[in-house]
Order: structure tokens, then sequence, then C-alpha cells
């Protein structure tokens, strides 16, 4: 009871209020609120250039808002730089390491960047050293190291002067199996020992693995906030995806779309341009033959289905529900403008 009453009363560890930033005629974010609470990891969740990275670099003064509100347990980022960064730590996406120096002597540059007392440095050095599982490697040329070694002596270096929040950038993008599981270990440490974690990624699993609570950002604007299962919730019940041929012609699809809204149990129908036109149905959690009945219904129609799967819902059901594409499609998508932009200042050289 003590514990919640003085969470109530503290100030959230990030307030994001009305975040607006352009890079030239791009609006990277438009309009970004967000609330994040001491203690707590919170997931943004988005494809690559729905504008996450922007908001961390924002959050983290690294780059300038065109207008809106940012403040780190009561401080104001904008008024007050200096004293907002030393109750931050932040990795970010691209782990950059002095290859020539060891891990420990990179751990004593960055406690020198943060004036660090001198009489606490080693102290902590060891404990971030043994947080991370780096003693093994701790006196090795960095230069030597894996990537998940790497990205774990850089959570190290981002936690050693003990912030009150700590951002994180694709933490465990291009690591393996093994490497992703030890970083979310760790995370989860570090929030049952009072570390606020904001973690931005595209990885769906991860933050509905990791996160307390989530916000789905697209295009710039939070579209979804909340905990997974609340997101989850709030899309109805059991997901169901079918196919009227591996490539439907979009007649077809409208005309199954249309059979399968007028049965009961179907909650909401959506036709997936990017995937075939297949279609995604919202079906009510009580109906036990539902896959049974609709492929029946739309084989007496003449559209059997070339292929049918039930499952419960998901973070991306949320993000399609939201936006009408998958997070796959959406990064399938911002990829092919990004390899077209490429090719057209390529083509003006």
């Amino acid at each position: 009871m003590l514990r919640r009453l003085k969470k109530a009363i503290m100030a959230p560890a990030v307030s994001i209020e009305n975040l607006q930033k352009r890079f030239g005629s791009v609006e990277a974010v438009k309009d970004v609120s967000l609330q994040i609470e001491p203690g707590e990891i919170f997931g943004l969740l988005g494809p690559n250039g729905a504008g996450k990275t922007t908001t961390l670099r924002c959050l983290c003064t690294l780059a300038m808002p065109d207008s809106g509100t940012i403040e780190i347990s009561g401080v104001s980022v904008l008024a007050h730089p200096k004293l907002a960064r030393q109750k931050l730590g932040y990795v970010a996406q691209e782990v950059a390491l002095d290859k020539v120096l060891t891990g420990r002597e990179l751990l004593q540059l960055q406690a020198a960047i943060y004036h660090l007392p001198r009489g606490s440095v080693k102290a902590q050095i060891e404990q971030a050293i043994a947080l991370l599982g780096l003693q093994e490697w701790a006196d090795q040329k960095t230069g030597s190291y894996s990537g998940g070694l790497k990205k774990r002596l850089d959570l190290a270096a981002g936690l050693l002067h003990k912030p009150d929040v700590l951002v994180l950038d694709e933490p465990t993008v291009g690591l393996d199996i093994e490497s992703r599981l030890i970083v979310w270990n760790f995370l989860r440490q570090l929030r049952d020992g009072g570390t606020t974690i904001l973690v931005t990624s595209h990885y769906l699993e991860e933050v509905d693995a990791l996160a307390d609570r989530v916000a789905i950002i697209d295009r710039g604007v939070v579209i979804a906030s909340g905990t997974p299962s609340e997101l989850k919730d709030r899309v109805g019940g059991d997901r169901v995806t079918l196919r009227i041929r591996e490539f439907t012609p979009l007649e077809e699809a409208d005309r199954a779309k249309a059979m399968l809204q007028m049965m009961p149990f179907v909650q909401d129908v959506i036709i997936n341009a990017a995937q075939g036109n297949s279609l995604n149905l919202v079906i009510a959690a009580q109906s036990d033959n539902a896959l049974t009945t609709i492929q029946q219904t739309l084989k007496a129609a003449g559209l059997p289905t070339f292929g049918i799967s039930q499952s419960r819902p998901s973070l991306d059901d949320v993000y399609l529900a939201a936006t009408g594409q998958t997070l796959m499609d959406a990064e399938m998508a911002a990829s092919s403008q990004r390899d077209l932009k490429a090719e057209r200042k390529q083509n003006m050289r």
C-alpha cells in the first residue's frame, strides 16, 4: 500500500507531450505523447521510419524538437538538458566502441565523461561488469568482442552512472537467440530493482515478453497504448487468416469479405493487399466451429480456401487493426521507399 502511495505522488519517469520534429520536408514525429511511470519497462513499437528513434533522440537531448514538452523525473529536458542527461542512460541501436580499448578501459572512460567520484568508480565498474557477466572478457580489447558482448558492454556503459531512466534503441537487433535472452533477463532484473526502462523495437515478441506497457507508433503518431493484454483485448476475439487463392483477385476477396461479414460470429474483416489480398478476420471467442463454418460457406459459393489458420490476438493484430497492414508489411514498404530514394539519388549523380 505504501509503495503504491509513494508511486502515485512521484512525477512520471518520462513525460512527453505533443512532440513534433521535422527534418526539412520530412515530418519524422507528428504528434507523440507518452507518460512512463517509475519502475516499469515501456515498449515503443513500430516499423523502421515510424519516428521511434527521433523521439528517443529528442528525449536524450540529441535532437531539438520543433514543439512539445519533455520531462524526466520532473526535469524539463529543454530547459535543463545537462541535469536531464544525468538522469538518463542511453544505448543507441548502433554499437560504437573503440576497438583498441579493453572493456574495462572503455568503462573507465565513460566514468570520466560522467565525472563520477573517483573513490567509487572502481567499485561501480566492477559492479557493472558483474551485472552483465563480462568478467571473463573485461580486460580483452573490444575489437575481439562478439556482437552480443559488444551490446552487453554498451549496456554496462549506459548504466555506469546509475540513471533513473535507461533508454534502449533496438537493444537486441542483430543478436542471436542466446544473447537476446541474456539481455531480456538483465532488463527484467533492472526493472525489478527500480530502474525505468524505455525500449524501442520492431520485434513483436520482444515487446510482448518484456514490456509492462506499450505504445505503438506509426508515421510519427501514437496509434495505440496500454498493457499488451489490454491492446490485444481491444481488437476482439481470435484471429483467422485465410486465402482464397495464393494471390486472390480483389473482386473475389471483396465477395468473400461480404459473405464473412454476414456471419454472426465474425466481428471484423480486413483485406490485406500486401499479402495477396488475404482476409484477416476477428471472430468471437465463443465460436468453436468457426473454421469449419467459414470453409464450408465459402466453398458452397465457389470460393474454396487455399489456406486458413486461427490464433489468439497478437500485437501485430493491434497494428493491423489500426493501420490495415501488419508490421512486416510496413517494414517492407518502408524498405522499398528507401531503396527507391537511394536509386533516384544515384541516378541524379
